[in-house]
């Protein structure tokens, strides 16, 4: 299969769908890898690092799209992407469709086979190729946070960790998932005073276990809620239900009761959001504020550190990236996990969550499958 890789366009997305040592596993199978020109810059890996690999160098997206069965990205393809898909393609990368009415419509349209690693599972009913942005995620909305937080940038000039005599500040963790156990490790880390909610109780016990006291659980109710997020310096919204729109946990009434100069960090932006008053932002314009609250709402956080976070997304997507490039269509028929990673397939919406946000009729992923 000839396998493509063009260079990232979303604002401030650094990150690679393949790097070096991902193309030498595929050229190792018998692939042929297809590189945008300057693809890799954002890892430090330039062209002749990947021609080193086997990559063939194309100067062009559109050469990219043109010549690929196959093509293999980080972020969500952009309008001028969606024009050059054809029915014959697979496309497998993060797409978060069900807030992207847009992107679902061009998918659609475009007649290709596209495969979100977000709603990939596994044996233990995990999302495997999310997990590791999920725990970059996590890790940077507390450096952001930290940073929002200071009096320069609008925040109320709290100091996590606090020191000896002054008050650390508060972190509510509103999740109890991937993000908000890894956000819960860098503000306990630093010395904050750390609360996480909900409404798993087997979860809250595990990371009860985890933390051994240092950080506080409960059980998250519309009170609970409340009581935290009003204490709180930096909330971290870390909600996720698989393929679907987060919900909106904090209203915008609740901002009334926030502390001004407060922070909130809603990593559930790529689904919607879970703060009702959320709306994308970029790296270059991080934050904006709402009723005395700033809100860091970047959708493409991992974007920031990419040396880190393409090298832990490729050694996720590799294994099912490689199926679907020596198997087509059949990798997908044949593995349950990668059927859920199975959204638009020839004009039809194949996963439920974002059927249901969108108001597509389902096509179930076997009987469209049997049909191909």
């Amino acid at each position: 299969m000839r396998v493509g890789c063009p260079k990232e366009i979303k604002n401030n997305e650094f990150r690679v769908g393949l790097t070096p040592g991902s193309v030498r596993e595929y050229v190792a199978h018998g692939h042929e890898v297809i590189v945008e020109t300057n693809a890799g810059l954002g890892i430090d890996a330039d062209d002749g690092v990947y021609q080193a690999a086997g990559a063939k160098i194309v100067a062009t997206a559109k050469d990219v799209f043109d010549q690929s069965d196959m093509i293999v990205k980080v972020k969500e393809p952009q309008p001028s992407e969606w024009a050059m898909l054809r029915e014959d393609q697979i496309l497998y990368t993060y797409l978060h469709l069900a807030p992207d009415p847009e992107q679902t419509k061009g998918l659609v349209e475009s007649g290709c086979t596209a495969v979100a690693y977000e709603t990939v599972t596994d044996d233990h009913g995990g999302l495997p190729l999310l997990a590791p942005m999920s725990e970059v995620a996590g890790r940077l909305a507390i450096q952001a946070g930290a940073t929002a937080l200071e009096k320069v940038y609008g925040g109320r000039g709290v100091m996590l960790g606090g020191v000896p005599g002054v008050l650390p500040g508060k972190v509510t963790i509103i999740g109890g998932g991937v993000v908000g156990l890894n956000a819960a490790k860098m503000a306990a880390g630093l010395g904050a005073e750390v609360t996480m909610l909900d409404r798993s109780i087997p979860r809250l016990r595990q990371l009860d276990d985890i933390f051994n006291g240092r950080v506080r659980t409960r059980f998250s109710t519309i009170e609970a809620l409340e009581q935290e997020v009003f204490s709180a310096d930096l909330t971290i919204g870390a909600v996720l239900i698989a393929g679907a729109a987060a919900p909106k946990l904090v209203t915008r009434e609740m901002l009334s009761g926030m502390k001004k100069g407060s922070v909130i960090v809603d990593v559930a932006i790529d689904q919607g959001g879970c703060f009702e008053t959320s709306h994308p932002t970029t790296h270059s314009e991080p934050t904006f504020e709402v009723d005395g609250v700033i809100h860091y709402c970047v959708a493409n956080m991992p974007g920031a550190v990419p040396v880190t976070s393409a090298h832990a997304l490729n050694n996720a997507t590799l294994h099912y990236g490689l199926q679907l490039a020596d198997k087509g269509l059949k990798a997908i028929a044949e593995d349950r996990h990668l059927r859920a990673g199975l959204n638009v397939h020839r004009g039809r919406i194949t996963n439920k969550p974002v059927a249901d946000a969108l108001g597509y009729e389902l096509a179930e992923a076997d009987t469209v499958l049997k049909v191909a």
